[in-house]
């Protein structure tokens, strides 16, 4: 199968099963959104979303999180992974935002992952979830269901798997397809054990065939 036509096949697919398709994070506005997906690396949204409710009430804005030493936030953030690390990332990152952008969360990537604690998975989903743009994030779970449909191919790297993504998902469609290939991965095509018996996508997965016809 040429590679456009797998990519078709999949859109249609999860504009069938997934019309609507979105964060699983809770926030209410781009402030919000940055602290949980700094949070959120190497572990799960709902451990995140576990702690940012009293998180957010006592650093409701940059501006008050940015004037805090890190051993504060620490008390709020401790049940989640490397919470040393993530408190000063984010009493560093409300400082540049007060500092270099007004309070304001920037739109442009470049300009996202001067912040500490923000790489280019995170400045992407900010541009895409925040300010729709057609970016793509690659995170675990992107990079594996990428690769086992065969969405993206030889890709070794997050950067070489999101250029394949790009090139092939419909720019107006980027958005959602990065919470598609999320989703997906977390319920679906899980890493130790997909349930291969409850995806549609079996009969174009190159994972699913190749395992197929080894039995």
């Amino acid at each position: 199968m040429e590679k456009k036509e797998l990519f078709e096949r999949v859109i249609s697919y999860f504009q069938k099963e997934m019309p609507i398709a979105e964060t699983e994070l809770k926030y209410i506005n781009p402030y919000q959104l940055l602290v949980a997906t700094i949070l959120s690396a190497q572990c799960t949204d709902k451990r995140v979303n576990l702690i940012t409710p009293e998180l957010f009430r006592r650093f409701p804005t940059p501006e008050k999180l940015a004037v805090v030493e890190s051993a504060e936030v620490f008390d709020y953030i401790r049940s989640c992974s490397y919470p040393n690390n993530k408190a000063k990332h984010l009493v560093g990152m409300a400082r540049m935002l007060v500092n270099d952008f007004g309070g304001l969360v920037p739109d442009d990537i470049d300009e996202l992952q001067k912040l500490p604690g923000v790489g280019r998975k995170t400045a992407n989903v900010i541009a895409s979830v925040v300010y729709n743009k057609p970016t793509m994030a690659v995170d675990t779970h992107v990079f594996r269901v990428a690769a086992r449909i065969g969405l993206s191919v030889n890709s070794k790297t997050p950067l070489e798997t999101e250029r394949q993504l790009v090139e092939f998902f419909p720019e107006e469609l980027l958005p959602l397809a990065h919470h598609w290939l999320i989703l997906h991965g977390r319920y679906i095509c899980v890493a130790r054990s997909p349930k291969c018996e409850m995806c549609g996508l079996t009969t174009v997965c190159k994972f699913y065939c190749a395992k197929n016809r080894s039995i």
